[in-house]
């Protein structure tokens, strides 16, 4: 009796061994399936996104173009040619050196050639005393120039053209003493209008005979001494200054 128990005690745990086996391979077959199809799910899904973003970046590269330095400036005086009624710019006016000065020069022309046919041409700069003297050259070009203290137009580059297009420069890194390494060109009117409207309220403005003004009081420099240090015409300047 006692080898009849012990066989059926072992066929039974036999049994329960393979019964519980089978429920763990079903249970592992269910989880498989289950991380099967959450997988393709999850690759579905990362094809549509990949797709939308390869759309947001075709559509991006429709509207925005990526510039080197030379391109930038070069893509600038193009713009400016484009124009019918308004430019607006907000640079940061540094005295041009190098190959900047022809490119500088071309800007200047490029000035006198549309303020003639009437188009309306003002910039905005920060106030730094060497700012002087570009803002001459642009406002005998026939621009008008304004100087203001507030914070973004230290970091900010750009023209909005009818408000239609922006032509942004970007530094490689932030601050006002960084040259534009590169650019952006922006058919958007909305962005026209954001950065038109930043140029409209931006605080504490001056234009570029009161900003002259201004220097010569907090400096206590003459005119003669800013015409030389600058390279401004010294005649000129005087009658600017009121003096």
């Amino acid at each position: 009796m006692t080898g009849v128990f012990a066989r059926n005690a072992r066929t039974d745990h036999i049994h329960n061994y393979r019964g519980e086996k089978m429920s763990i391979e079903v249970g592992l077959l269910s989880l498989e399936s289950i991380l099967l199809v959450a997988t393709i799910i999850l690759l579905i899904y990362s094809i549509k996104e990949g797709k939308q973003r390869d759309r947001l970046i075709l559509e991006m590269g429709k509207a925005t173009k990526v510039l080197t330095r030379q391109e930038y400036f070069l893509t600038i005086i193009d713009s400016m040619m484009d124009a019918k009624e308004e430019i607006t710019g907000c640079i940061t006016g540094r005295p041009p050196t190098g190959d900047d000065t022809r490119m500088t020069r071309d800007i200047v022309e490029n000035i006198k050639r549309m303020t003639q046919k009437g188009v309306h041409i003002r910039y905005l700069m920060p106030k730094f005393p060497d700012r002087l003297y570009l803002g001459y050259l642009y406002m005998k070009a026939g621009a008008e120039v304004l100087y203001s203290s507030c914070l973004m137009v230290h970091d900010m580059r750009f023209i909005i053209v009818d408000n239609k297009v922006v032509v942004i420069g970007v530094p490689e890194s932030t601050g006002e003493k960084e040259a534009t390494k590169k650019g952006y060109r922006i058919p958007s009117e909305g962005l026209a209008t954001v950065l038109r409207n930043y140029v409209d309220t931006c605080q504490k403005q001056s234009d570029f005979r009161g900003y002259l003004k201004e220097v010569i009081t907090q400096t206590g420099a003459t005119p003669e001494h800013i015409a030389r240090e600058y390279r401004i015409d010294e005649e000129d300047l005087k009658r600017l200054a009121g003096v």
